[in-house]
Order: structure tokens, then sequence, then C-alpha cells
């Protein structure tokens, strides 16, 4: 995709590449991504798959002989968001989803973005979204950004749908951001913003939403379900790990030093380097 089609959350001088989730029962897991969610399968492996839109890897699946299911308060995903082209792709979602009686969890006006909760059959989290254009955000003079959460009138939005057969998530579509499950805010903010170097754009009760290049948020934190939570143990389903690419080399650079200082363990790997947020999940940092 040009750089031009892409958008503005892939634009920024770092943004979220894709999630691994570790699951028990892959083909119930993998099926409900692939026939409930629109991604498709772009490789297979021995313990798991690949999925995506358009050739373009946004989610990884693995299992395992030993997996246990996470609890509701442990930390991890909150949920994987995925943003698709435009409004009418989210209202063609919507009307799939509706035509399959899919039980939604949520769905909300965030005044930058419009979006749909839903969970995975293993209780992953999973938001469905679209952005307003930038131009039509209300940036605050400290640069943060006004966000709510008002109803979204899913009516209107279904009424909108194309009518037209729904074949899965439009090209384009994208991991717009990550939402976490962590033990405690301003420890969240000492590692995300402090030491990685993303700047808090907004701020709920329990929650910080972290960002690069004024976007809404491109990794948010919350103790919602979780206060208190101590590092995940590795053979949990899941969030294992997910990416953040920088598309600015010095951003990544001052990263790295960031995690040297601090001395935080990190290790070289084909995709870049490889860390632990301090309750244990993974994030690789990609050039």
């Amino acid at each position: 995709m040009s750089a031009a089609a892409q958008p503005f959350a892939l634009t920024r001088p770092a943004h979220v590449r894709g999630a691994h989730l570790i699951v028990g029962d892959l083909p119930l897991v993998s099926g409900f991504y692939q026939k409930i969610i629109g991604l498709q399968v772009i490789e297979k492996t021995a313990s798991g798959e690949v999925l995506g839109v358009g050739g373009q890897p946004l989610l990884m699946l693995t299992t395992g002989n030993n997996v246990a299911r996470a609890p509701r308060n442990a930390a991890g995903l909150f949920h994987t968001a995925f943003l698709v082209p435009n409004r009418q792709e989210l209202a063609h979602w919507l009307a799939h989803a509706a035509h399959n009686d899919i039980r939604l969890d949520g769905a909300s006006d965030h005044l930058v973005s419009e979006a749909i909760y839903l969970s995975d059959p293993e209780g992953n989290g999973i938001e469905i979204y679209r952005d307003r254009r930038p131009e039509e955000w209300n940036y605050r003079p400290d640069g943060t950004v006004s966000m709510a959460t008002e109803r979204l009138n899913l009516q209107e939005l279904y009424g909108s749908a194309p009518q037209t057969n729904w074949n899965g998530m439009a090209e384009g579509t994208a991991v717009g951001h990550i939402h976490l499950q962590v033990g405690d805010i301003p420890q969240a903010d000492a590692f995300y913003r402090d030491v990685l170097g993303l700047k808090v754009m907004a701020r709920y009760p329990g929650a910080s939403f972290f960002a690069t290049g004024d976007y809404h948020h491109h990794i948010a934190a919350n103790i919602w379900n979780s206060r208190g939570a101590r590092a995940r143990e590795g053979n949990l389903t899941g969030l294992s790990d997910y990416t953040v690419r920088f598309n600015d080399k010095a951003a990544l650079d001052r990263a790295v030093s960031a995690l040297d200082a601090q001395e935080i363990a990190t290790r070289k790997t084909a995709e870049g380097i490889s860390l632990k947020d301090p309750w244990g999940i993974g994030l690789t940092l990609a050039a």
C-alpha cells in the first residue's frame, strides 16, 4: 500500500504492526477470526497460524500442550483493535455480524473514532473501528486529544451498510492500536511514556492512552479488571506479545537507549529488539 493510502495511524513515527495470541483451541479461534472478523490465513506454522488482510500479517495464533486459560483479572490483552479504512466498511462489517447473530459487547462514539466491541471464543477482546479524519479531532493546548465514550447509533450505522455480499475485511485494514490490561497506571506511564517515548494523548479514570505523532492512541493501558496484576505466566492464553514498528529510526534509537539506561533486558531477533513490559507482556521494537 502506498504511503498516501495508509491510514493516519500507520504513518506516525511508530505504530502497532500486529499481535500474537496464545489460544487453547486453535481451529475454533482461527475459524472465528476468519469467518466473523474477516481475516485470511497467510501462513501455517507447526504451532499455529498467521492471519491478515491482503497478504499483510495482523494476528498470529499459536497453541501448545500445557496452555492454561488466563483469568479475567490477569495482565495482558483488553482488546486488539482492527482499524478499517472507512465508515462504509465499518457498517458493512456490522451488517455481517448482525446476519450471523454475533453478540456484541458494546459500541461507542469516541469523538475521534467509532468503535464496535466483541470477544473471540476464548474471551480475547476485539475492537472494530474507523477513525474520523484528524482534522475533525479536537486537540487541546497541551497537545492531548479530546476523547469520550458516547453512544454509537448502531441502527443508523447498520442502515448505511452497502447492500452487497461481505467478503471479509477490506484491503488496508490494520491493527490500529492495542489495549492492554496492566496492574498500575503510574508504572505504565513510566514504561510506555518515559522509556519507550510515547506521549500520553488522553486519560480516563484508571487508563492512559499513548501514541506517537499526534494519533489518538497506538497503545492503551487500563486497570479496570486488573488492578495490582503481577507478571503473566508464559503458558497463559491471551496476549503473548505484539510488535511496534518505528518509521522514525531516531525514535527507535531513543527507545533502545532508554531501555539500556533502565537496564531493561532486551535481545536482538530477526524482527528487531525483543523485551517484556513490567507485566511480562512481550513486545518487539522493529525498524
